[in-house]
């Protein structure tokens, strides 16, 4: 994993993690879900790219 992407993906998950509290904390359950949406695509981009690199080579 580059780490501009792995810096993207634990920064869509930070983000994400916050503005689903927020939202959630306000009663904003449309921008609680899309914040849990955002999480949500940070921790795939971060799966997606552990499996690279065979066996620990």
């Amino acid at each position: 994993m580059s780490a501009g992407e792995k810096a993207k993906a634990k920064t869509e998950q930070v983000v994400g993690k916050a503005v689903r509290k927020a939202a959630h904390a306000m009663g904003n359950e449309t921008t609680a879900a899309k914040g849990a949406a955002l999480e949500t695509r940070g921790k795939a981009r971060a799966a997606k790219e552990k499996p690279k690199g065979g066996f620990g080579h």
